[in-house]
C-alpha cells in the first residue's frame, strides 16, 4: 500500500509541517531510500529496532515510514515521555538506534530517484511491525506489540469508512503521531491514499489548533474530547443558554434557525471543509454531547486502544447513536462478560485482525490480557444494545465498590459535576466508603461571576451537589467537594492519569 500510494501520488504534496517546509511523495521516498541505505551500510538488517522520539513533525513521519517499510521495528516514544522514561524504554525495547530531531534526514542530502526505482519488502502479517509503549491512566507504560496485520486492518477499516476523502485533500495531524489514535488515523491511512498531511510541529493550544484547522480546511477532523469540549464551552454554551436563545428554542420554527446557525459556526471554527468530526481517547461530556446532538453537528465517537492498533468500534456520524462508541469495527467482534449484556454491566472484550500480539517480555500482564479463544480484556465496563452498539460506563480500574458492595462508575459521576458551570475538570474519589469529587474549577469564570475566592466556589457547588445527585442511586452519590490547584496531570490523548488521585 506504501509503494503504491509512493508510485500513484508522486507529483502530490505528502507531508508539510504547518507554516514550514513541505515534501511531495516523491521526495518522501527520496528520503526513505536514503535511510534504508545507510541502515544497510551501518550492517542493521531488517528485524533490527530503531526508536523514534520528537515533537509531531514530518520528517518524523518520514523516519517511521522508512521503518516500516525496511521492515525494521520501530519504536515511536511519546515527546510527553521524559529523558529517564525514554532511556528506559530504549532499553527496554532493545532498539539499536534512537532517532531525535536532530537525527532525521534532510531532503538536500537525498539523491535523485525514479518511481520505478522504489521497491519495498512484503511484512509476513504476523511480522512484529512496532512496540508501541500505552502511555496508561491507571499504570505505568507497557510494551504493545503490533503485528503488520493490525497496521494494515486499521488501514482498510479508515479506506472503508471514509470513502470522501481523495488523492490532494488535506487533513491537520493534531493527535500525537507516536501514539497508535494519531499514527493509524492521521498519517498511516491519510497517506496510502495520497492525502496531503499537515503536522502541527509546536507545543499546542486551543488558538494554534482553531487557526491552523481554518487555513489547512481538513477533509476530516480527528480529535479527543477535549478540544471539543473547550470549543462548546467557550465559544457556544453562553450564547446556547441565555434567556434568549433558550426562549427561541421553544418554538419550532425558529428552533431550527437557531440550530442551523450554532451547526455552521462551529463547523466553520473547525475548517468548514471536513466530512465529520471523529472524536476518541475518552468519554464525551455528556453536556457537551447534548448540545452537538441538538444542533445536529456532524459527530462521532469512536473507541480503541492501544492493544487494537488502536480501533475496536465506529459508526458513521449518519448512523452514530448517543452516548455509543460505534459498532464493531470490520473484522472485529465485541462482546460483554456480563450475565445480561444489554442491562448489567461486564467487560468489554474484543477478538479480531487487530489485537496485539502481546506485550513485549511481558508474558504475565498478556496471559492476563489475552485470554486462551483469543479474546482481548480491554478493562472497560460497558453494555452493548440489541443491534450491536457499545455504551461504555467505565474502567474495570476506576470502579469503586460502595460499603454495601454495589458498582460505582466514577466517570459517570464525573460527567454530571462537569455540567455544573465554572468546572472545567472533576475526578471522584472514594475515602472511607465517602465519595469526593476533586474538581479543577474555572476560577476566572467564576471570579466574573462574583465567586472571587476557592470558598466561594466551594459554597456554589455545593449548591448544586443535590441536583446533581438526584441522577444517582444513594451509593453513588457525592459527599463533598474539594478544590485541586492546577489541572490533573494527563496522557498525551488528553486523559486524566487517575492512579495519580485515587
Amino acid at each position: 500500500m506504501l509503494e503504491t500510494s509512493i508510485k500513484r501520488h508522486w507529483q502530490l504534496a505528502a507531508l508539510s509541517n504547518y507554516q514550514g517546509a513541505s515534501y511531495t511523495y516523491g521526495e518522501v521516498a527520496r528520503m526513505i531510500v536514503k535511510y534504508h541505505h545507510d541502515w544497510r551500510e551501518a550492517g542493521y538488517k531488517p528485524g533490527f529496532r530503531v526508536a523514534l522520539y520528537s515533537r509531531n513533525c514530518a520528517e518524523w513521519n518520514v523516519a517511521l515510514l522508512a521503518a516500516f517499510t525496511y521492515r525494521a521495528v520501530a519504536v515511536p516514544l511519546l515527546n510527553e515521555f521524559t529523558s529517564e522514561m525514554v532511556k528506559k524504554l530504549v532499553e527496554h525495547s532493545e532498539a539499536q538506534i534512537l532517532l531525535t530531531q536532530k537525527d532525521f534526514i534532510k531532503l538536500e542530502d537525498c539523491p535523485e530517484i525514479d518511481k520505478d526505482d522504489i521497491h519495498f519488502e512484503d511484512h509476513n502479517p504476523e511480522e512484529l511491525l512496532m512496540i508501541n509503549y500505552t502511555s496508561g491512566t491507571t499504570s505505568a507504560p507497557k510494551g504493545v506489540m503490533i503485528p503488520e496485520r493490525a497496521m494494515w486492518s486499521n488501514m482498510d477499516f479508515a479506506r472503508t469508512v471514509l470513502p470522501n476523502l481523495h488523492a490532494g485533500d488535506r487533513v491537520l495531524s493534531l493527535l500525537p503521531t507516536a501514539h497508535l489514535y494519531g499514527m493509524s488515523f492521521e498519517l498511516m491511512y491519510e497517506f496510502c491514499a495520497g492525502i496531503h498531511i499537515t503536522s502541527l510541529n509546536r507545543p499546542l493550544s486551543p488558538n494554534l489548533i482553531l487557526t491552523a484547522l481554518k487555513e489547512v480546511k481538513p477533509v476530516i477532523v480527528i480529535v479527543v474530547p477535549m478540544l471539543i469540549e473547550k470549543v462548546v464551552r467557550k465559544g457556544i454554551l453562553p450564547q446556547f443558554n441565555s434567556a434568549k436563545i433558550r426562549a427561541a428554542r421553544q418554538i419550532p420554527f425558529l428552533r431550527q434557525i437557531v440550530n442551523k446557525r450554532f451547526r455552521e459556526g462551529l463547523q466553520e471554527a473547525l475548517g468548514g471543509n471536513f466530512y465529520e468530526v471523529i472524536i476518541g481517547g475518552a468519554g464525551l461530556n455528556n453536556e457537551v454531547e447534548d448540545v452537538l446532538r441538538e444542533i445536529g453537528f456532524n459527530y462521532t465517537v469512536g473507541y480503541g486502544m492501544t492493544e487494537c492498533a488502536p480501533i475496536i468500534g465506529y459508526a458513521d456520524w449518519k448512523e452514530f447513536v448517543r452516548n455509543s462508541c460505534g459498532k464493531a469495527a470490520p473484522r472485529m467482534e465485541v462482546k460483554i462478560d456480563s450475565v445480561d449484556p444489554q442491562r448489567i454491566p461486564g467487560e468489554i472484550l474484543a477478538r479480531g485482525m487487530n489485537v496485539m500480539l502481546g506485550y513485549y517480555k511481558n508474558e504475565e500482564a498478556t496471559r492476563a490480557a489475552i485470554d486462551s479463544e483469543g479474546w482481548l480484556h480491554t478493562g472497560d465496563m460497558g453494555i452493548i444494545d440489541s443491534v450491536g452498539n457499545i455504551f461504555i460506563k467505565g474502567r474495570i480500574k476506576t470502579m469503586l465498590l460502595s460499603g454495601s458492595g454495589q458498582n460505582i462508575y466514577p466517570e459517570e459521576i464525573e460527567a454530571a459535576i462537569c455540567g455544573i458551570p465554572f468546572v472545567n475538570e472533576c475526578v471522584v474519589v472514594q475515602r472511607e466508603h465517602r465519595l469526593v469529587a476533586l474538581t479543577y474549577p474555572d476560577r476566572d469564570a467564576a471570579a466574573k461571576a462574583g465567586y472571587a475566592s476557592d470558598a466561594d466556589v466551594l459554597k456554589y457547588l455545593e449548591s448544586h451537589r443535590t441536583i446533581v445527585n438526584k441522577k444517582f442511586p444513594v451509593y453513588s452519590q457525592v459527599n463533598a467537594f474539594e478544590l485541586v490547584e492546577n489541572e490533573f496531570e494527563k496522557t498525551p490523548k488528553k486523559s486524566i492519569k487517575r492512579f495519580l488521585y485515587s
